[in-house]
């Protein structure tokens, strides 16, 4: 089996998760540069086999769409032109990033490293890979 991988995208920072190539656990992978995603996505996807990309889409509480939706769907086209025979699938990101910042506090890590925010990024993304492992 391949992999799944997933992206909490941002405009400064971008956060990465993968499973294993079982796709039984999700694992942070990385924060990037969100200039650089495509070229590290191209490095990655050189060395492993990804079958689908899911990127976390910022709505409301009534599900109409942020301010960073717009951002989201122009990565996607980005990612559909430099990736076409990956799919793409978009999953609700609400209150991951707030997840994050719970999960990093109950799993003892120092207050400096809760303030990274590229930490945040990288766990917000496993979350929304997890969830989306247990839902599907």
């Amino acid at each position: 089996m391949s992999r799944i991988l997933c992206i909490d995208f941002g405009g400064k920072r971008t956060g990465l998760a993968v499973t294993d190539p079982l796709q039984i656990i999700a694992t942070a992978l990385i924060t990037v540069e969100t200039k650089e995603l495509i070229n590290f996505l191209k490095k990655y996807f050189s060395s492993e086999e990804v079958e689908l990309i899911l990127i976390g889409e910022p709505l409301n509480l009534d599900d109409t769409p942020t301010h960073a939706t717009t951002l989201v769907e122009q990565a996607i086209k980005q990612l559909q032109k430099n990736f076409p025979s990956i799919p793409i699938k978009k999953i609700d990101e609400r209150y991951t990033s707030k997840m994050a910042s719970r999960a990093m506090v109950e799993m003892g890590m120092k207050k400096k490293q809760r303030q990274q925010k590229g930490n945040v990024d990288q766990i917000a993304a496993t979350i929304m890979l997890q969830e989306y492992l247990q839902n599907r």
